[in-house]
């Protein structure tokens, strides 16, 4: 089996959520899933409690949330956050420990210079061959898009939110 690169990426809801739908896939085939949530720090969202307590799936959020502008006090804190966060998938890259790989936000992670573009690059040029990765988030950059073998822009019409729907539980989380 050869490697195989997806990206979710646009400023249209449902990047995490197509993702997400791999891993309901590749669950129902026996296939061993890691989700890696970069920026995301709320552990209420349906799908952590879908994954890790219905389906057994490994899912960690690694983020602290919302991220501030890098010269904010507390942006710090958040590139570490995200450096730790790579470093587990650049080990899971390399494990054999599964057959897909979801890095949530990476993208955004990227865009907001929390994690180095080029060392993600590499990182998946350099996983093994067997491994399906999914990077989602805004703003994927053309090298990343460049170096995937699939590539989905979401793109937004219109947006409940915009009509003052407030986010709701089991659509937005």
């Amino acid at each position: 089996m050869a490697k195989n690169i997806l990206i979710f990426t646009g400023d249209g809801k449902g990047k995490s959520t197509a993702a997400f739908g791999m891993a309901l896939r590749a669950a129902g085939h026996g296939q061993r899933i890691l989700i890696l949530q970069f920026m995301k720090a709320d552990d209420s969202t349906g799908e952590l409690v879908s994954f890790r307590e219905k389906l057994g799936i490994d899912i960690r959020q690694t983020g602290l949330g919302f991220v501030p502008k890098p010269e904010h006090p507390k942006f710090p804190a958040h590139r570490e956050a995200a450096q730790q966060a790579f470093a587990t998938a650049c080990k899971a890259m390399q494990s054999g420990d599964y057959d897909l790989l979801i890095l949530d936000e990476i993208c955004g992670s990227v865009a907001c210079k929390l994690v180095d573009e080029k060392q993600v690059l590499e990182a998946v040029e350099n996983s093994r061959n067997d491994l399906n990765i999914v990077l989602t988030g805004r703003n994927a950059t053309p090298a990343m898009i460049e170096m995937a073998d699939t590539v989905t822009e979401m793109v937004p019409h219109k947006h409940a939110l915009e009509n003052g729907v407030p986010a709701r539980k089991g659509v937005e989380f």
